[in-house]
């Protein structure tokens, strides 16, 4: 039963005639006993906080950088007046304030048997589901000298997805697509391409294209025309080991290595091809097998909750994952790091096998700040700054030397290349019929 400000200053007021005037205790209770009466009125007419009845409605689901609405249904099924101040309360990461206020709090006036819905704007920082914790309200008399508080749970759920940042560099990779998949006047052949259709020849095309068989069934020549494969199987692998949770300018590795993979699977659902995707560090996090359609929406869903943990990924395990989620040949993308230990230690040691049957990319996320203590001049410090940053930009050089020898192909770009160099990569395998 908390008192208000004004039973407090009805006290103060009330106490200094009988502390000036009459000092006594028939003075006081003169004063007191007609300020409980009212306070206990008060508490029995403010309207019960238990009887109250909430439900939720409104957005399940939102894009990071998006906005959500979340609406707050109180029904007082009291025979009272409900006049109360509620607080909606969330995580601090959910960034949830109401609509009207600005704030998590809200002042409310429902009449006996109705309802009133408050809605609160979501505009989360982080990825993940974010959940309220509690409705707490705080019930006033029509004195406003005392109130009822009490707190409801209220569940819902509001998925915060990844920002897909990269999703402007889609229409330029779609119209190279194009041209690769002869929808345009430029068609290819690469090695291991498939066959599509015979059209007559014309001077330029390359000889080696003629079919004589179907030249010798007609009077004119014939060539074959290319196109690259389709339902070609890609595992796209995010390594959320304690290395994906450096952050690289203002974002954690791990959400870097994710907007790129969303670009690829976008691209490579778009050309046809089956794209699957697994999350290791220690044991598998999160992993989205081929569907028929839909995969990009499975693959977003299954990244919203993926946070790095704090362990030494086991590459010999994640290698062994790979492998049993790629039984055939497969374009392996491997979205990891190329420091030195880690990658000396880890990812060469298991390269091998999995070049051996599968096409291998291996991404990795560069800091930008290596790239500023580069160009570092003027003092002691920025010298010696300078030299690591070097040191630093030499060692990764060799790490992806030394993966190259081994097969597979390196993407090491700063943050807000990554995406668009791994999609061309991607790209270019699929020209050259590597995949």
């Amino acid at each position: 039963m908390p008192l208000t400000g004004r039973a407090a200053l009805l006290a103060a007021v009330g106490s200094l005639p009988v502390g000036i005037l009459a000092p006594s205790w028939a003075g006081m209770l003169a004063v007191n006993a007609p300020l409980s009466l009212a306070i206990l009125c008060d508490y029995a007419l403010a309207a019960p906080v238990r009887s109250l009845h909430f439900t939720r409605s409104g957005d399940t689901s939102v894009r990071l950088g998006d906005s959500a609405s979340v609406q707050l249904t109180v029904t007082n099924s009291s025979r009272r007046h409900l006049r109360a101040e509620l607080r909606d309360a969330w995580s601090p990461s959910s960034g949830a304030t109401d609509a009207e206020t600005g704030t998590s709090r809200r002042s409310v006036s429902v009449a006996p048997g109705e309802a009133r819905r408050l809605t609160m704007l979501l505009r989360p920082t982080r990825r993940g589901d974010r959940v309220p914790d509690r409705v707490t309200v705080r019930s006033s008399g029509p004195l406003g000298l005392v109130s009822r508080q009490g707190y409801h749970r209220v569940p819902w759920n509001v998925r915060v997805f990844p920002p897909f940042s990269s999703r402007k560099h889609l229409p330029s990779r779609l119209a190279r697509l194009r041209e690769l998949d002869g929808r345009t006047s430029a068609l290819s052949r690469g090695e291991g391409t498939e066959f599509d259709s015979l059209r007559p020849y014309v001077p330029g095309d390359d000889t080696r294209s003629i079919d004589w068989r179907a030249t010798a069934r007609q009077t004119a020549v014939a060539v074959r025309t290319w196109r690259p494969e389709r339902d070609r199987h890609i595992l796209i692998v995010l390594d959320t080991g304690r290395t994906s949770a450096g952050r690289v300018g203002d974002v954690p590795r791990l959400d870097a290595a994710m907007d790129a993979a969303l670009l690829l699977t976008a691209l490579a659902g778009r050309a046809g091809d089956q794209v699957n995707l697994l999350a290791y560090d220690r044991k598998v996090r999160a992993q989205v097998r081929t569907t028929t359609g839909g995969v990009l929406a499975k693959v977003v869903d299954a990244m919203a909750t993926l946070e790095p943990e704090l362990v030494e990924t086991d590459t010999r395990g994640m290698s062994a994952a790979a492998l049993a989620a790629a039984p055939k040949r497969s374009l392996i993308v491997l979205l990891t790091t190329l420091d030195g230990a880690p990658a000396e230690e880890g990812l060469l040691t298991v390269l091998p096998q999995l070049t051996r049957r599968h096409t291998v990319v291996v991404a990795a996320v560069a800091d930008p700040r290596v790239e500023e203590m580069t160009r570092r001049r003027g003092s002691d410090e920025a010298v010696y700054e300078a030299a690591a940053g070097v040191r630093a930009r030499a060692q990764r050089r060799q790490v992806a030397e030394r993966l190259q020898r081994h097969g597979a192909v390196v993407v090491d770009e700063l943050p807000e290349s990554l995406a668009p160099a791994l999609a061309d990569a991607y790209l270019t395998l699929k020209a050259a019929g590597r995949l």
